[in-house]
């Protein structure tokens, strides 16, 4: 008896039949990867653009993006870590396009985001509410790498830095997580 079949098994993607009927237009079987995903999706995206009310409307996108490419993926990676590619994109496109956008919007001292205000939910984890106050570059090193588990090469690949300004980065929100929970507890 050999351990390799169990362990082919553990390899293979639970969700490429899935991909294949729905890269063919069988729109239940996109359902379904829909349903398997939203949550995960909608919690990355969540963090990356920090805790914005667009965090469903960028969902969505993502899943109207992968619909549109499902023809283009092609099985070299499991579908869940292609999937969070897009997803990743989608969100950090979105904060660089709204950032672009808040800067011609300037106006006087302050500029429109700068008047908005954003009250963390009662619900949110006190830890959450921290990630959601670190900058944004240092937030989505940090989320990327120390919740969504990518690696410092993939985490510089996603948002086009080094591998060493991914580590700073990282290293930064830690210390300053610890320093606002010491502070605050």
């Amino acid at each position: 008896m050999t351990v390799k079949p169990i362990r082919q098994k553990l390899l293979v993607d639970p969700d490429k039949e899935l991909v294949h009927r729905a890269s063919r237009g069988d729109m239940q079987a996109f359902q379904q990867l829909f349903e398997r995903h939203y949550k995960w999706v909608y919690a990355l995206v969540w963090r990356l653009a920090g805790a914005s009310d667009s965090a469903h409307d960028l969902t969505q996108e993502v899943f109207i993006k992968v619909w549109g490419s499902l023809a283009q993926f092609r099985g070299e990676s499991k579908f869940s870590t292609w999937l969070h590619t897009i997803a990743t994109r989608v969100a950090m496109g979105e904060l660089r396009k709204n950032k672009r956008w808040q800067h011609i919007r300037l106006t006087g001292e302050a500029s429109y985001a700068q008047s908005m205000t954003y009250e963390p939910s009662a619900d949110l984890s006190e830890l959450d509410k921290l990630i959601l106050r670190l900058p944004e570059q240092t937030r989505w090193a940090f989320v990327l790498h120390c919740i969504e588990g990518l690696r410092h090469e993939e985490v510089a690949t996603e948002m086009g830095i080094a591998i060493g300004t991914s580590k700073a980065q990282v290293h930064r929100a830690r210390q300053m997580l610890e320093e606002w929970l010491t502070d605050d507890g």
